[in-house]
């Protein structure tokens, strides 16, 4: 309906528009239906296929979550194969829904084989619907950027100087308006590629004293590890892309077993728990940089008749219901849950297709190209 009215549009009514209300229009459409109008007509690709579009898209596109999940089909057989599949995040979480999953095809250039023959794709992270992944498992780990929504890949340029990177993040230096990517070392030596660039370039190391024990997030122009130093000492280590340089942030508990972070409604979120509690905190950075803004969201327990343990959150609806990965206790086998704090109850979302969930990330519908 949508797509006939616009293409009528294009064909009776483009000339009388203010040459400001199509994009209006356009920008807050799905990219999906977007692809079908780049075919209408000239003007319409032309537009679809303007920068300036896509970051406008992007802007209105915050509520367009999706969920990439890494999943193995047919596990039990001889043939069973690792997967990638997409499924768009409900804007309301109700027990009844069902999530629906379209199998992605990325190119074969970022598939690298696993165990035992098995192709399979090793995503670290993203930024605006950009993932950055993994070629390979050895020492001479090289990157790459895909965006899945567009289906557009690019390989990064390889390390120079034996540079060994071990750890990957992502993120948007908003002073020169580029992507950043950022590689750790092993030995604490940081790497910056700034994308259209074909090389990367040394900044400053972290301090040989400290551990960094996470993949980092991006918020608000930094790129944020958890960490700790030979006392044990734990904290968030932030480098900012602007200025590449660091700074510390205090956590608002330190006594939790394991903690990770992550990125949700575009504050840093911080979750914890101890071995011998039966529940996650997750706490929420209201305002980067403010340690006085850390705030406790959820208390999120275990699912005792199943056996499962909160692991990682992944999202917040917009009834506050929380979308997380359970780990069984015995197995070690993914679940996804959805907690209601309102009612204290857990969920667990059926899916389209039964595949084992290895992995899952949320990650945001977007025509930028890497």
């Amino acid at each position: 309906m949508i797509l006939t009215s616009l293409s009528q549009m294009a064909e009776t009514q483009l000339p009388t528009l203010p040459i400001d209300v199509l994009p209006e229009i356009l920008c807050r459409l799905p990219i999906k239906l977007l692809g079908q109008l780049r075919c209408l007509c000239k003007s319409f690709n032309s537009l679809i296929s303007d920068p300036k579009f896509a970051k406008k898209h992007l802007q209105l596109s915050t509520k367009r979550h999706h969920l990439m999940l890494t999943c193995i089909r047919d596990q039990i057989s001889s043939s069973s194969e690792w997967i990638l599949c997409d499924s768009p995040i409900p804007s309301i979480f109700s027990t009844s829904t069902v999530f629906t999953q379209t199998q992605l095809y990325p190119p074969n250039t970022i598939t690298t084989l696993f165990s035992h023959g098995q192709k399979f794709v090793n995503l670290r992270c993203s930024c605006d619907g950009i993932f950055c992944g993994e070629l390979n498992d050895n020492d001479d780990a090289s990157y790459f950027l895909w965006n899945p929504s567009i289906t557009k890949f690019k390989l990064l340029p390889p390390f120079q100087n034996s540079f060994q990177g071990f750890s990957v993040s992502f993120g948007y230096d908003h002073f020169i308006h580029n992507y950043k990517v950022i590689s750790v070392s092993t030995k604490n030596e940081v790497c910056v590629y700034t994308l259209g660039t074909d090389y990367w370039t040394r900044i400053e190391d972290i301090p040989n004293n400290y551990r960094i024990h996470s993949i980092g997030t991006f918020v608000s122009g930094t790129v944020n590890w958890f960490a700790t130093d030979d006392s044990s000492m734990h904290f968030i280590l932030s480098l900012d892309l602007e200025k590449e340089s660091y700074q510390h942030l205090l956590l608002p508990n330190s006594n939790y077993d394991s903690s990770m972070l992550g990125l949700m409604r575009d504050c840093l979120f911080l979750s914890g728990s101890s071995s011998s509690d039966m529940f996650m905190d997750v706490w929420i950075m209201k305002e980067y940089g403010d340690q006085e803004s850390w705030t406790k969201l959820y208390i999120v327990p275990d699912i005792q008749d199943h056996g499962l343990k909160p692991f990682q959150p992944l999202y917040i609806y917009e009834d506050d219901q929380l979308l997380l990965r359970f780990y069984a206790m015995e197995g070690g086998n993914i679940k996804l849950v959805v907690y209601d704090s309102k009612t204290g109850t857990l969920n667990i979302p059926e899916f389209q297709n039964n595949y084992e969930q290895i992995g899952s990330d949320v990650y945001i519908e977007s025509l930028i190209s890497p």
